[in-house]
């Protein structure tokens, strides 16, 4: 775990600096959903160099595409991707745009972008995983201002039907979307109990904790699993935490240098 947390501190500056020279949007998105990131791509999901073109493998959809930042570290860093293309993250002439594009890394198994279509793509993978007998992992992660879109509630209730227990499914619960509070909109426990009225098994853990994602990825069940995973927008950056206009805003000179300080600082 503590290899992890390196992984990680590494991954936030780095992406302090991509959203510095890009000047794009979603740092805070990113921030919040890069632990489970960083767990599922290092040490959850089955998937290595050797078998990143098996048909066998696990695969993982970040729905939240506008957090691309997030996957494209940490695939870099976990030698799936250039790391040298991070540079030119978002900027003209650049091979990474600012919304998932899965021609970039074998390891992106869907490009995303448009709310609503990571469940449902990630069922279809499920059910022809079911159909074929081949047992691995379908993980789906989604932002908790996205479950708002209507093609989610569809694909769930088709997930409890087909019973596609292969699949993990992460809402990265970090309290904000678009422009207001997700308490809001949809409550977290209005949200809760939608899925527990459907049939999911419901998981609540700390998502920016390791040892708590680790018990969702170990989570064994009958039935399809929802990890309603409580999250910080911004995490790691305190002057970005839980702050509504970093959803938006990137971060100008004076901004990049005192969150790598206050990076390099925290253990």
């Amino acid at each position: 775990m503590q290899e992890l947390k390196k992984i990680v501190k590494n991954a936030r500056k780095k992406i302090m600096n991509m959203k510095y020279h890009s000047k794009s949007s979603h740092i805070g998105s990113a921030f919040s959903v890069l632990d489970i990131l960083v767990y599922s791509y290092f040490k959850g999901l089955n998937i290595t160099e050797e078998n990143l073109r098996d048909n066998n493998r696990d695969r993982l959809i970040l729905s939240k595409g506008h957090a691309s930042a997030a996957i494209y570290t940490t695939l870099a860093l976990r030698g799936f991707l250039d790391i040298k293309k991070l540079d030119m993250y978002y900027c003209n002439d650049g091979e990474l745009p600012g919304h998932i594009d899965m021609t970039t890394s074998e390891a992106l198994d869907l490009s995303t972008g448009s709310l609503g279509h990571g469940l449902p793509v990630g069922a279809g993978m499920a059910l022809a995983m079911k159909i074929n007998k081949i047992d691995s992992r379908i993980v789906v992660i989604m932002g908790d201002g996205e479950i708002n879109e209507g093609s989610v509630w569809e694909a769930a209730m088709f997930i409890i039907r087909e019973n596609l227990k292969n699949m993990l499914i992460f809402i990265d619960c970090n309290g904000l979307q678009g422009y207001d509070r997700t308490e809001e909109i949809l409550t977290y426990e209005r949200n809760k109990e939608m899925w527990r009225a459907l049939g999911f098994t419901i998981l609540e853990i700390d998502g920016n904790n390791f040892e708590e994602i680790e018990k969702a990825y170990k989570c064994k069940n009958y039935k399809p699993v929802v990890v309603l995973a409580k999250t910080i927008k911004g995490k790691g950056v305190s002057f970005m935490e839980d702050k509504l206009e970093w959803h938006y805003k990137s971060p100008n000179l004076e901004e990049l240098e005192k969150g790598l300080k206050e990076l390099e600082e925290n253990e």
